[in-house]
């Protein structure tokens, strides 16, 4: 199986005064292409800290990240940016879409992002994700499994290798939950490699490889 993300060594910790906290502690992973993975654990065990740093959102503090074989950690913003930009779709528990924009506008700024390599069309996308008769709905008129679907079609907007998802089902019910969990299956069995933070039962027990961790750490 072809590496699509890899972090070797993550350290991150935070400083509030004289307080330091260390939110990941020489964290290493490999998802490979058409893999579906989980990252489980409980709150406050460095979940979040890991994605915003597998996404170059944040930088670790020790370690390296590669995504689809190009060095994304310790590079200047620009150029992680670019790589998230092409290579890379992240989809947040929520505050995806922009909210004065309807789901389509949304989806068709993201798509006009600098350095993002032409993917799926819009009509396609929306189709994908069972939206194609709120496309002219804004955020504030979505339910939230609406919203999470819309989320899903900005992140797969560039027909990423890698996408990363923060709790994409937190807030759903059981049956809203399941219809995320197959879409995010269907595009990992496309070849995208698919890393998914989340406490859910139903989503580890769906994945090829549940990550655990624990106060920062890969526990077996």
């Amino acid at each position: 199986m072809t590496a699509a993300l890899e972090a070797e060594s993550l350290y991150r910790f935070f400083r509030a005064g004289d307080e330091e906290t260390l939110a990941l502690r020489g964290v290493s992973l490999t998802v490979g292409a058409g893999e579906f993975a989980v990252v489980a654990g409980p709150s406050g065990s460095g979940k979040s800290t890991l994605l915003a740093c597998l996404a170059g959102l944040d930088e670790p503090d020790g370690g390296t990240v590669r995504i689809a074989g190009e060095p994304m950690s310790h590079r200047p913003e620009t150029v992680r940016a670019r790589l998230r930009a092409d290579h890379v779709g992240v989809l947040f528990q929520s505050g995806n879409l922009l909210a004065h924009l309807t789901v389509a506008q949304n989806l068709a700024l993201c798509r006009k992002l600098p350095s993002r390599k032409p993917g799926p069309d819009a009509d396609r996308l929306l189709e994908a994700v069972g939206l194609t008769t709120r496309a002219h709905a804004r955020p504030a008129e979505l339910s939230g499994g609406e919203a999470a679907r819309a989320g899903l079609a900005l992140a797969l907007a560039a027909d990423p290798a890698v996408l990363l998802a923060d709790e994409p089902t937190g807030e759903l019910d059981s049956v809203t939950e399941a219809q995320i969990l197959d879409l995010l299956l269907h595009r990992a069995a496309l070849g995208t490699a698919v890393l998914v933070a989340s406490h859910s039962p139903a989503v580890a027990a769906s994945a090829d490889r549940v990550i655990r961790l624990s106060d920062g750490k890969v526990t077996p």
